[in-house]
């Protein structure tokens, strides 16, 4: 485990209606919009997430204005991540701080919400399935454009390892505490539903363990 800060990720793979900047410290002069996430965070001021979010004004509402939005921090650790992502409605961001994920809608940023996952480990942009997945310690969630998805079933005691994404499959890795060994997973994109691993994943662990 690492204290060092990690450095912030920024990934925009999905058309969005805003810009957002994070800013190394809270300004001196706040905005006339500051919202805080979650908005019973306790300590908000220690490490949090600042970012300015400005809704397009060639997309914008009348009513939305430029924001400040603080995020409270989850750990102090670089192997957790924190940064900004684009979401499949291009109305919403989804700002991490430190592996406490929050999906804020930019037009209206009084709408926000907070990944159950605590912490995300990764997140990944799928601009082809029209989905934003979060990794967590036991199992994987995906977010649409209508909001929440699927979240799948418990897929590890500790640790999900992502190997492959192709034609509508998720192929990957979970720790089995009972057997100490490593075990392949695939689901399903559409559904985040459990089926059959690939054969060529299956043998790869087979020598893996010889």
């Amino acid at each position: 485990m690492s204290d060092d800060k990690p450095a912030p990720i920024v990934d925009f793979a999905f058309p969005h209606n805003w810009h957002a900047e994070i800013l190394t410290a809270r300004p001196l002069i706040l905005p006339p919009l500051h919202f805080v996430y979650p908005r019973d965070a306790e300590e908000i001021e220690r490490g949090a997430l600042e970012v300015l979010i400005r809704p397009l004004p060639a997309k914008r509402s009348p009513s939305a204005q430029e924001f400040l939005a603080t995020c409270a921090l989850g750990f102090r650790d670089a192997i957790v991540p924190t940064g900004l992502w684009s979401c499949p409605h291009p109305d919403d961001i989804c700002a991490v701080s430190g592996g406490y994920a929050y999906i804020i809608n930019a037009a209206a940023p009084e709408h926000f919400t907070m990944i159950a996952f605590r912490p995300v480990m990764e997140l990944r942009s799928l601009p082809s399935q029209g989905l934003l997945l979060f990794v967590g310690h036991h199992a994987l969630l995906a977010w649409s454009a209508n909001g929440h998805a699927w979240q799948s079933e418990k897929l590890s005691d500790e640790g999900v390892t992502i190997t492959a994404i192709e034609a509508g499959k998720l192929h990957g890795l979970s720790w089995n505490m009972i057997t100490d060994k490593e075990t392949p997973f695939t689901l399903d994109l559409s559904t985040g539903r459990r089926t059959e691993c690939r054969v060529s994943e299956v043998h790869i662990k087979k020598e893996l363990s010889s």
